[in-house]
């Protein structure tokens, strides 16, 4: 979802509704939007960039666009026609993620092959629902497809650890636009790269955030049942300190629908704040039924909360939410190409999915059209793009972790 960063820490309106779906867990992580949108719900409130924050939770200026990669430019390239994918969740409940992210690098691609008729490059796209289990299915059609040199993805972090192996195995490089469960890299696999910050960054900052910025005392953490949510919430925990309460922390289930238990507890523990480590599905329902019985406990969550339809279904309880991401607002000129490409704002993901696509795209045009050498470009990469700068550690990661804070307003 978004792309380019402004010079200056700017309050963008993250916006772009897509219909409500059905609510359920999703296995993704979100956040940004186009600047100055349109209402994400009938509530008129939208999700606003704050501003950028490194792991200790203090403000870091973001960095000019001007050395952005673009994939348009210089054109008139020459190179055999080359394939690459994206995976993720483009049906279901969470589909508004995976669809941020496969739109920011169709759009790339298409302004790519506008530019460089000589050198046509094809994305295809592989729907996993965001399974891990589906996308054990799908992986190996990925795989066996000899055409693609290069994958976007796994969106989620639970699809990505089931799956990962598969990919390392067949030499496929693939670059997550939104999977930030820290742990993905510690697994030896050498085909892995992540186009983003990860959770421990993610969880430090936001809970340094919370209590040296915004000032909480006394927070309440829950976490869903995916590898994400389990992974942000011991972060946030640790990065709270003395601040994190036990006696309200508990954890939710995928789909669950019904909180009033942990809702119980919360009230009993009369906190400042509550952060929920999950996604928005199950997002929407809780910050309703904490507001309606905690009006002025805050609610924080990260970015797998951080897409327009956690304010869509939350409505009037999404008011003063605050949501991060390790994804920034999509510049101006971003976010009108996307909305009139896709007749939709960009979304939490976009960018980042746009500059992983124009990574893979500049080494195809310099001749790494194969597995292996597209995999080694990716991996000696340095780069400027919209989102930030991209040049990766031999596990994986970027060499460089800023996370945004957005409020909903």
């Amino acid at each position: 979802m978004r792309r380019r960063m402004a010079t200056a820490a700017i309050a963008v309106t993250l916006t772009g509704i897509l219909a409500v779906s059905a609510c359920s867990s999703k296995s993704t992580d979100s956040g940004s939007g186009a600047s100055g949108g349109s209402s994400a719900s009938n509530s008129g409130l939208t999700i606003s960039a704050l501003n950028q924050i490194n792991t200790e939770g203090k403000e870091v200026p973001p960095a000019a666009e001007s050395a952005a990669l673009n994939p348009a430019q210089p054109g008139g390239a020459k190179c055999d026609p080359s394939t690459i994918a994206m995976a993720g969740a483009l049906t279901g409940a969470n589909a508004a993620l995976g669809i941020n992210i496969v739109n920011g690098a169709q759009l790339a691609v298409d302004q790519h092959n506008k530019a460089n008729p000589d050198c046509k490059i094809t994305l295809k796209r592989f729907d996993t629902e965001g399974d891990p289990q589906k996308a054990t299915q799908v992986a190996p059609q990925i795989t066996n497809d000899n055409s693609i040199i290069g994958l976007i993805g796994p969106a989620f972090s639970g699809e990505t650890k089931a799956t990962g192996g598969i990919f390392n195995q067949a030499g496929l490089v693939s670059v997550t636009a939104s999977a930030t469960n820290a742990a993905l890299t510690q697994n030896g696999w050498k085909t892995f790269f992540r186009g983003l910050a990860n959770d421990d960054a993610q969880g430090a900052a936001v809970g340094k955030y919370l209590t040296n910025t915004l000032g909480k005392k006394k927070v309440c953490v829950i976490e869903d049942d995916s590898a994400y949510g389990v992974g942000l919430a011991a972060v946030v925990t640790k990065s709270l300190g003395s601040a994190a309460d036990s006696d309200c922390s508990g954890n939710v289930k995928t789909g669950e629908r019904d909180f009033s238990a942990i809702i119980s507890k919360v009230t009993a523990a009369s906190p400042d704040a509550v952060f929920y480590a999950g996604y928005y599905a199950e997002a929407a329902p809780l910050a309703q039924q904490l507001k309606s019985a905690a009006p002025n406990v805050t609610f924080a969550s990260g970015d797998g909360t951080n897409d327009p339809q956690f304010v869509a279904q939350a409505g009037d309880s999404a008011k003063g939410a605050y949501l991060s991401c390790p994804c920034g607002p999509a510049p101006a000129t971003l976010a009108k190409e996307y909305q009139a490409a896709f007749n939709q704002a960009s979304g939490v993901y976009s960018v980042q999915a746009y500059d992983i696509a124009s990574i893979m795209m500049k080494g195809i045009e310099e001749g790494n059209t194969t597995r292996p050498k597209l995999l080694e470009f990716i991996r000696t990469y340095k780069g400027q793009g919209l989102a930030g700068p991209y040049s990766w550690t031999p596990d994986g990661e970027l060499t460089s972790s800023l996370i945004w804070v957005y409020e909903v307003k």
